[in-house]
């Protein structure tokens, strides 16, 4: 059962979110693809992390993942939101039902202008969400509605990353190990939804 996800990268992207998310998911036999939205891989980050991605977006537009992650930050949503190639990124894999996890401001900031809420249930930063009419916002650390799984912000980053992993494999006794072994109470309130 060798699951795949694409992890994508902007100017500005949150790197805890990101570098939290890609952790937990790789120490669950995940692969986790970086993609680089941008010409080059290195990609810098909310507080001015260099990070080398694995690949450029741009040679992979056509390839289909298990699950596409969409980390926040307020550069890095702005960045994600205003590129065509993220958009259409993002769309063909929600068409093909594959899981949409965006985390902290980019469901309301990268998904919601682009109608790819589609009146879902998701959770969202602060006040990012005032003024999307595209989902309902749920106040909650997880929430997945179908094929779209959100994040509430940076402190719900390891339930995020769990639910995640939860979703693509089924395996609840690996991933409540996992958090047991990093230390972290498992909330698995998503699954309920």
């Amino acid at each position: 059962m060798d699951k795949n996800v694409a992890l994508l990268l902007a100017p500005g992207f949150e790197e805890a979110e990101a570098i939290i998310t890609l952790d937990i998911l790789s120490r669950l036999g995940i692969r986790v693809t970086t993609l680089a939205c941008q010409p080059h891989r290195e990609v810098t980050s909310y507080h001015h992390v260099k990070v080398i991605a694995d690949e450029l977006l741009g040679a992979n537009g056509e390839s289909l993942y298990d699950a596409v992650i969409v980390p926040g930050g307020p550069d890095g949503s702005k960045n994600l939101a205003a590129s065509a190639a993220v958009i259409d990124f993002i769309r063909r894999h929600d068409e093909a039902g594959r899981l949409i996890c965006p985390i902290c401001s980019a469901a309301a900031r990268v998904l919601a202008p682009h109608g790819l809420l589609r009146g879902r249930r998701y959770v969202s930063s602060g006040t990012s969400s005032k003024g999307v009419s595209d989902g309902v916002y749920v106040k909650a650390p997880v929430i997945k509605d179908g094929n779209l799984l959100t994040g509430q912000d940076l402190g719900a980053a390891f339930d995020f990353a769990f639910a995640i992993a939860f979703s693509l494999t089924g395996e609840g006794e690996s991933v409540t190990e996992q958090a047991e072994h990093i230390s972290h109470p498992l909330n698995m309130d998503f699954a309920k939804v």
